[in-house]
């Protein structure tokens, strides 16, 4: 590099990979372990190069001309509908982000979810701890079965096809519904079979959610769609919050429209809409899909590969907007 570039880390990552960045580039990160305010964020970029943030930045138009030599965005997730991107691409900025490498760790947390909620998992570890347990009653937490049952997947892409995976070790039937078939051989491995999403609501005894976040997808999930999951079927949600009408499916909790939901995400996060605490139909996690040691360490090296890369003239491993690249 014939200058030192300027790097910006809007949040702490695993250490480790942050120290590739010694030498390589002046980098700074925010000490606080919290999300900043929109007016420290704006101070922090003023004079950067590159920037490494997070899904809970929002790094818009305003933002990107408050840092005029910003050359480079990295994003520390899969989904980057936090950046406006299109700004990127007007403005000769890079875009990036850290695909594939939680598809594994993801796929699991989703079974966890399901497992919980089938099983009652968290309903049953309160009981204990509050003392409740007086011994064995042939009606005590009765959940419901998870082999054999028919699971639903609302997009089949990598993290979706992961949990398809896991799925055949429990003998179920999938169908899935996605913009882009599966090829034939990939479905008989699966045992899936791809019907319209109405259908997929109507005959699958859980459904779990793997789209990405826009316009097409937004509340997807909503009060017509959770009363054809119906009274026996379970919603898992470890892909974007707002994919599912948070409101509507408090109201499914309480009235049994559904049995249960296993959440990862949230459509206000980190806030819950009122009432969804209170449910004990629902399992709660705080947005865990890729918090492993090893997951976060490698989405956290993709990173740093991707500023890396770019600064030295070589092709990032994940644009976004690779048309930059070509100007």
């Amino acid at each position: 590099m014939t200058d030192v570039k300027r790097v910006y880390v809007t949040r702490q990552l695993p250490q480790s990979a942050l120290d590739r960045l010694d030498g390589e580039v002046e980098w700074s990160v925010n000490p606080e372990d919290r999300v900043l305010e929109r007016e420290e964020l704006m101070e922090a970029v003023k004079d950067i190069d590159g920037l490494l943030c997070l899904l809970t930045d929002t790094i818009d138009a305003d933002l990107m001309d408050a840092s005029p030599n910003l050359r480079i965005i990295t994003n520390y997730a899969v989904g980057y509908n936090n950046i406006d991107v299109d700004a990127a691409t007007e403005r000769g900025i890079l875009v990036t982000n850290t695909p594939d490498v939680l598809r594994e760790t993801t796929a699991d947390l989703t079974w966890a979810l399901l497992m919980a909620v089938a099983r009652r998992v968290v309903e049953g570890d309160r009981f204990m701890r509050e003392g409740k347990y007086v011994g064995w009653a042939p009606m005590l937490l009765m959940g419901s079965d998870v082999f054999g049952k028919t699971l639903g997947i609302v997009g089949m892409g990598n993290i979706g096809q992961a949990v398809a995976h896991r799925a055949t070790g429990f003998d179920m039937q999938i169908l899935y519904t996605d913009f882009v078939e599966l090829p034939p051989l990939a479905e008989h491995l699966a045992n899936a079979e791809n019907v319209e999403l109405d259908e997929l609501l109507e005959k699958s005894d859980y459904v779990t959610l793997h789209v990405p976040l826009m316009d097409e997808t937004h509340h997807l999930i909503g009060k017509r769609e959770l009363e054809l999951i119906g009274p026996d079927g379970y919603l898992i949600n470890a892909s974007r919050g707002p994919v599912v009408d948070e409101v509507a499916l408090v109201e499914a909790l309480k009235n049994n429209t559904i049995a249960g939901a296993g959440l990862d995400v949230y459509e206000d996060e980190p806030e819950m809409k009122p009432g969804l605490a209170e449910c004990d139909n629902a399992v709660l996690l705080p947005h865990l899909g890729s918090a492993s040691r090893e997951t976060r360490t490698e989405m956290a090296d993709l990173a740093v590969s991707n500023i890396l890369n770019f600064f030295s003239g070589e092709e990032p491993p994940t644009p976004v907007n690779p048309d930059v690249l070509e100007d």
